[in-house]
């Protein structure tokens, strides 16, 4: 991949592709491997590595449109990438010489990454009690799991991570892991004996892991977010990274994060609207009062497509001025320039989450009681926009948007906004 413009044409053509055939995997939950696979082979999982690594580097404002792009044809297999980028971030920000040279490759090669982060049954989101705990005398180590297996070896371990050299025993159960089912690397979210956070980079073979395909909700229904079991997984030092260590200084995570999911829910809301007016020309009949041949020619009808197409634009153009002062951000990195992204990003995620479930719920009304019929899934696109727009609630973005501008008192790092 060389540049963003290339990046970006490609996505475009991806996004065609994959929407071909959407409707039918949602419908039949068959879910996407040979799209993915398509995905890894054009190199665009590779595009936030850096140049000195190989990676075309490309923008903040490139990456959240080749999600946009994406989601328009099929939401949930965008999606399914959200994790990747996140956690090669993290490689970015906290991984040692060593990891980044290894784990690069592995991106650049098309491997992918999944994710195990939350947890079902706790406090909260943030309470996380999956443990990696150190191996002492090698105590539990299986024969081969030495920091050397098939998959290859990260380079040295860092002294310090998740407590110092040598291996670990990585314990717990997720949910909701979309990727992992598709994955050749899983990040785990876990915490050491002293409670710090780190992430755990797994081979999605390596033996304890088991990946459940237990999924189903009612939308995003071939992500495969369903539930990854670790029983006391070896995992070597070289595949640990301190995440604890990014929350303690100015930070872009939770605003690069945030900012791939506000481009697919404009995406989802951007593919509700092109589907909704693509069924208007073809396929409504005009309302007997409104005395034209067509649907398309009711003043009614085009006075809500306007009204549609403008919060469309809206989320769109907000999430393009999220993504900018995440640039901004990457180049001058202060509290001051962070909180301005992670600020931007959420008033774009707010935008686009109503603009999908919006936009997705409209297409009904606008297109007649046709447009119901289970055969054509319509309902896909409400029903990915309704699932997808729950990962965390708006209404304290809202909050931290409100605190920002009454009094300056700039966004929490916790990595969700």
């Amino acid at each position: 991949m060389a540049d963003d413009a290339e990046a970006l044409a490609l996505a475009r053509e991806l996004a065609d592709e994959f929407r071909a055939e959407a409707a039918e995997r949602d419908r039949e939950r068959r879910l996407p491997r040979a799209e993915l696979d398509r995905l890894s082979a054009s190199g665009l999982l590779g595009v936030t590595v850096p140049r000195a690594h190989g990676g075309a580097d490309v923008s903040a404002r490139t990456l959240a449109e080749i999600f946009r792009l994406l989601a328009t044809g099929d939401a949930s297999l965008a999606q399914i990438p959200q994790s990747h980028f996140v956690y090669v971030n993290v490689l970015r920000r906290q991984g040692s010489p060593a990891q980044r040279e290894f784990f690069f490759g592995e991106v650049l090669a098309g491997r992918r990454f999944g994710n195990a982060q939350s947890e079902a049954g706790t406090k909260h989101v943030q309470d996380i009690r999956t443990r990696l705990t150190p191996l002492r005398d090698g105590a539990g180590v299986a024969d081969g799991a030495d920091g050397a297996d098939a998959a290859g070896d990260a380079g040295g371990a860092r002294a310090g991570d998740a407590g110092g050299t040598g291996s670990y025993l990585l314990s717990g159960e997720k949910h909701y892991s979309t990727g992992a089912l598709f994955a050749d690397w899983i990040p785990v979210l876990a915490r050491a004996e002293d409670e710090a956070l780190h992430v755990a980079y797994v081979p999605r073979d390596a033996p304890g892991v088991t990946v459940i395909d237990d999924w189903d909700g009612m939308g995003q229904r071939t992500t495969a977010s369903g539930t990854v079991r670790l029983a006391d997984v070896v995992v070597p030092a070289d595949r640990v990274v301190p995440h604890h260590l990014t929350f303690q200084g100015p930070q872009l995570h939770g605003a690069v994060a945030q900012l791939l999911h506000a481009a697919i829910d404009a995406g989802i809301a951007s593919g509700a609207l092109a589907e909704a007016v693509a069924f208007v020309r073809t396929k409504s009949r005009p309302w007997f009062e409104s005395g034209y041949e067509t649907a398309a020619e009711d003043p009614l009808l085009i006075q809500r497509f306007g009204e549609l197409a403008v919060q469309v634009r809206a989320a769109e153009a907000l999430l393009n001025a999220a993504a900018d002062a995440v640039d901004a951000a990457s180049a001058d990195l202060t509290d001051d320039s962070a909180a301005e992204a992670s600020i931007a990003v959420a008033a774009a995620k707010v935008q686009a989450a109503e603009a999908a479930v919006g936009t997705s719920s409209a297409l009904f009304e606008v297109a007649g009681t046709r447009a119901a019929l289970d055969s054509l899934n319509l309902n896909r696109h409400w029903r990915d926009a309704r699932t997808h727009t729950l990962h965390d609630p708006v209404r304290w973005k809202v909050q931290h948007i409100g605190r920002y501008v009454l009094s300056g008192t700039r966004p929490p790092r916790h990595g969700l906004l």
